[in-house]
């Protein structure tokens, strides 16, 4: 990560509550295309104004590149748009709004199994795509409690708009800066009721927390240990959990990533690398899947990155 540039989470918002609510209104009003016609020029000055979302933005299209078997290598700026319209769809969420027939389980004997097992278990997100139609699961697994673990006290302007919405989530948002004993056991109780717990495994702890440097599309990138610490704790299954738009639909990705994670006191370093390297290579290849999906827009890797040992690994 490059030191030079503030935590991810110390990152102010741009744009304000009225120029989300007045794109809302126009999507409301006139619809996704006059939507789309007003979104160009707002995202198009987000674009030109913030030089280090637009960086970061062009340092992953590039570290990407390579992934994408000889096919041209997507536009920074229709990433940018790509960022807007998931914007759009994270509120209609939220208001209840987006229609299920619009959400596609490409794994259904996996939400299945999850369903009659009747076991809490972990679910590892991230922010490829969208993570707020997870809250389909839920209504997928109508008799399942969802616990959704954020840390969004940065992004103040877009929280009140969400508070002020007529939102009907069915899943708990619960706000975690750091994961004490307590937290821990609080969701240790929810795990033995058969609830899920959802939590993002590629935002890096704000406060000098523990991190894995693992290869990430063949460069060197720090990935948070907590989530699997934390999954270690609970001593349950892990899925991983990821939500593209793919066909003007959202398709539901769903997989078993451990029974149940296990780390000895010797080795636990080790076999916490190798854990999290295993979670960044799924990352990749979903990222494969949706490129214009990633919605890190800050420096994700670490300033060097000329390591040729972790130049990339095809999937």
């Amino acid at each position: 990560m490059n030191k030079t540039q503030p935590h991810w989470s110390k990152i102010q918002e741009n744009g304000t509550v009225l120029g989300i609510k007045t794109l809302l209104l126009v999507y409301q009003i006139f619809g996704r295309t006059i939507f789309n016609l007003v979104l160009f020029p707002v995202m198009a000055y987000y674009y030109l104004s913030n030089k280090p979302a637009r960086e970061a933005s062009k340092q992953y299209l590039s570290y990407l590149k390579p992934y994408l078997a000889g096919e041209k290598q997507p536009s920074s700026f229709r990433h940018f748009l790509q960022f807007g319209d998931m914007l759009l769809d994270k509120l209609l969420v939220w208001m209840g709004k987006l229609d299920l027939s619009s959400i596609e389980f490409k794994t259904p004997s996996v939400v299945e199994g999850i369903s009659s097992s009747k076991r809490g278990a972990l679910i590892l997100v991230s922010h490829l795509g969208n993570i707020e139609v997870c809250n389909a699961l839920r209504q997928k697994l109508a008799e399942v409690k969802l616990t959704i673990l954020v840390n969004t006290q940065h992004a103040e302007k877009f929280n009140s708009l969400m508070n002020q919405l007529d939102s009907n989530t069915h899943a708990e948002l619960l706000q975690v800066n750091e994961l004490s004993p307590a937290t821990a056991m609080m969701l240790s109780e929810r795990i033995e009721n058969g609830e899920l717990i959802v939590i993002a495994g590629d935002r890096t702890p704000e406060h000098a927390g523990r991190i894995s440097n693992v290869s990430f599309l063949g460069h060197k990138a720090p990935l948070p240990q907590g989530a699997f610490i934390l999954a270690s704790l609970l001593k349950c299954p892990v899925y991983l959990l990821f939500c593209l738009k793919q066909q003007n639909k959202y398709a539901i990705y769903v997989e078993l990533f451990s029974e149940r994670l296990i780390f000895s006191r010797k080795t636990r370093q080790q076999e916490l690398d190798i854990s999290i390297q295993k979670y960044a290579r799924r990352l990749e290849h979903y990222c494969m899947e949706a490129p214009l999906q990633w919605y890190n827009f800050f420096s994700f890797w670490h300033k060097s990155t000329d390591n040729p040992s972790l130049k990339k690994t095809k999937m």
